[in-house]
């Protein structure tokens, strides 16, 4: 039986719709009881069939989504949000696999981001409102800034029809700065929109950001600026 945990009601604070997937029933229901605190709404399911169930019977602002479910693979629940569904719905993965291959693993089957066990609560909400936030900027899966179309699904991106040539951190990067336009994101913004907690030794930042621009030539009103102190803007020149 699939439970159903509604918010409190007469209260004027933004709500989210999220769905809890966790088979840990005590973390669930911290989970579900502290972003019921929130006054959102709340659905809970503890395995990978309950969750594949309500998923096709409501839209949510936010997955919370356990990889190791004890019937379908969490990988599986969210390769069938990403695929199968005909809106974007984010999916923040949670989970104690915490090696740079299995985070890499996740997000290649379409999660959002990723918050390894253990977590604080606190995190998670911070998380979801983020995710939840960039979901308002695009019901599709298309992003669209002036002339550039984003296709956040096929991780494809189109300048008047043309294509640009992106490597997959080069798409993560311009999909994040697209995300955020008209505001600055910061390096540490955009570094963990690639690599997470687990930055690389070298200032890669700074040669992807390079490549990106590079690719930017075709698009002559896009430029990315650098923000000394702060990290990089998408700006668009308008005629």
């Amino acid at each position: 039986m699939v439970a159903r945990l509604t918010r409190n009601e007469g209260v004027s604070l933004a709500k989210l719709n999220v769905l809890v997937v966790e088979d840990n029933l005590q973390l669930g229901q911290q989970l579900v009881t502290f972003l019921q605190a929130q006054y959102w709404s709340v659905d809970f399911a503890a395995t990978g069939q309950q969750a594949l169930q309500l998923i096709q019977q409501q839209i949510f602002d936010v997955i919370v989504l356990d990889v190791g479910l004890p019937d379908i693979d969490g990988l599986e629940v969210c390769q069938f949000v990403k695929q199968r569904l005909s809106t974007n719905v984010p999916v923040l993965m949670l989970t104690a696999r915490d090696a740079f291959e299995q985070k890499q693993q996740g997000f290649e089957n379409g999660a959002d981001d990723y918050l390894t066990k253990p977590f604080d609560l606190r995190e998670v909400v911070l998380r979801c409102e983020a995710l939840a936030k960039r979901k308002s900027l695009h019901n599709s899966y298309q992003l669209q800034i002036d002339d550039l179309v984003l296709d956040t699904r096929e991780r494809t991106a189109r300048y008047q029809s043309q294509p640009l040539t992106l490597t997959k951190t080069g798409f993560t990067l311009l999909m994040t700065l697209v995300e955020h336009y008209p505001k600055a994101v910061t390096k540490t913004e955009l570094i963990h929109s690639v690599w997470l907690d687990e930055p690389p030794a070298t200032d890669a930042l700074k040669s992807h950001i390079y490549t990106v621009r590079k690719a930017l030539k075709i698009a002559p009103t896009l430029s990315i600026r650098a923000l000394n102190g702060v990290g990089f803007k998408l700006e668009v020149e308008h005629a």
